[in-house]
């Protein structure tokens, strides 16, 4: 088998990146700067707005000229022009938490249908143990009329990146890489070593470095899990947790988790795919799914916290007015699929009680559209009786207290502030305020 990696320094190779989101662009750009790129996604306006150099996740500048060099297109019939394909769309759950595959699997089928003889596929997609080799492979076979291993090469690397966190791009992590055999193996490595030079790490099968991504994850699902059911249960005994995280932070061995709300499209969705595949083998993951239900379940519990303190304070009535601050899954970011925050919004206004939420990362549009919330402007929020900062961006970490205080009705002598995250702890002892965090 030819050194592709040769072939791909002398520029002879052309690059094919399918699904251009979060992961898939930022790969699609670093590997412009070394090899002709086609950036392929089946939705047009993704690809207008990149052409316009507007980039939603934040995490490219000059995305404009470099895109110059990227050859973005909806239309299938220019993948025959590559030789090397990374598939990188989402990998979702349905409504009963089971994976969603569709995504994956178109992607699978458009790919094949131009596979060729000495192609590379390279899938990065979040998947269950086993499933490049068990779907992904018998479907390109099926699509192409190659066969796996002779006529064409797969491999698996996943990706690890964290969304809007500039210490944790795609330049600074670690980078798994497997293929069907070790000659694939290597040559995968090499591909990735073209724009990550010395930071890949073989193993031994795609299965490993498939459970490595979602073992990760689930992991840390985990972790938080206990940290949330902790919270939960010193918010009965009126302990109040940051101050027990801050002594027991003070061990050498204490694992840095903190409670919070678990969304997104990787901790709260990967634990499910182990679970399914855990399933058909009749293992147990009783662990796994008792975390996803703690997790599941913060959001409901934040809402009859607020609920309560509400009724205490003779604040609950049918002019109540939340302000609510933060919409997307985490901090600086303007990702909202998963949001816990919108289950809380969501939770709230079943009890009859108006929420206006602001942040200045989320798309209005989308978030209109997707989500039925509107997004209003930090100054529009007033005349309310209780704050909700629900995400820790910057912006509200770096407000002014009297910023805060316009926001209340006027003469309001019980202030109720709900800081999930701990982003505003110098409301904790201001007069008349009731502070309350998670």
């Amino acid at each position: 088998m030819e050194p592709i990696y040769k072939c791909l320094l002398n520029r002879k190779t052309k690059m094919a990146v399918i699904g251009l989101g979060y992961v898939g662009m930022p790969l699609a750009v670093a590997f412009s700067k070394k090899m002709d790129v086609i950036g392929y996604d089946k939705d047009e306006m993704k690809l207008e707005n990149y052409k316009r150099g507007d980039d939603p996740a934040g995490q490219i500048s000059g995305l404009k000229e470099i895109c110059k060099n990227i050859e973005l297109t909806s239309d299938r019939s220019q993948l025959w022009n590559a030789k090397v394909y990374i598939i990188a769309v989402p990998t979702p759950i349905q409504m009963d938490s089971t994976p969603d595959l569709e995504a994956i699997k178109n992607a699978t089928i458009d790919v094949g249908t131009c596979l060729k003889k000495g192609d590379y596929i390279i899938y990065e997609s979040t998947v269950y143990p086993g499933m490049t080799e068990e779907v992904c492979i018998p479907l390109l076979e099926k699509t192409s009329s190659l066969k796996c291993g002779k006529d064409f090469f797969v491999g698996y690397s996943p990706e690890r990146v964290n969304p809007c966190d500039a210490l944790h791009g795609l330049e600074s992590v670690v980078k798994i890489v497997s293929g069907l055999d070790e000659q694939t193996t290597t040559a995968i490595e090499e591909i990735y070593n073209t724009i990550l030079p010395g930071r890949t790490f073989k193993v031994s099968s795609i299965k490993i470095a498939e459970t490595a991504k979602v073992v990760e994850n689930t992991q840390r699902d985990i972790n938080i899990a206990f940290m949330n059911e902790v919270a939960m249960a010193l918010e009965k005994m009126d302990i109040p947790m940051d101050e027990v995280i801050s002594a027991m932070s003070t061990k050498w061995n204490a694992l840095d988790f903190k409670p919070g709300l678990v969304g997104g499209h990787c901790i709260s969705v990967d634990p499910y795919y182990f679970i399914a595949k855990a399933k058909t083998y009749g293992a147990c993951t009783r662990l796994i799914s008792i975390a996803r239900e703690v997790n599941e379940g913060v959001a409901d519990f934040i809402v009859q916290r607020i609920l309560k303190l509400l009724i205490q304070k003779n604040k609950m009535c049918a002019n109540t007015k939340i302000g609510f601050l933060g919409i997307t899954f985490k901090e600086n970011c303007p990702d909202i699929r998963n949001s816990k925050a919108i289950e809380i919004v969501r939770g709230l206004e079943e009890y009859g009680i108006r929420v206006v939420v602001t942040d200045p990362y989320a798309n209005p549009e989308k978030t209109l559209n997707e989500c039925g919330i509107r997004i209003w402007n930090l100054s529009d929020i007033s005349n309310v009786d209780c704050i909700v900062v629900a995400v820790a961006h910057d912006k509200f970490k770096n407000m002014q207290m009297a910023m805060f205080d316009k926001m209340y009705k006027k003469g309001s002598d019980e202030r109720i502030f709900i800081d999930i995250k701990c982003a505003v702890k110098e409301m904790k002892n201001r007069k008349k305020y009731i502070y309350w965090n998670f």
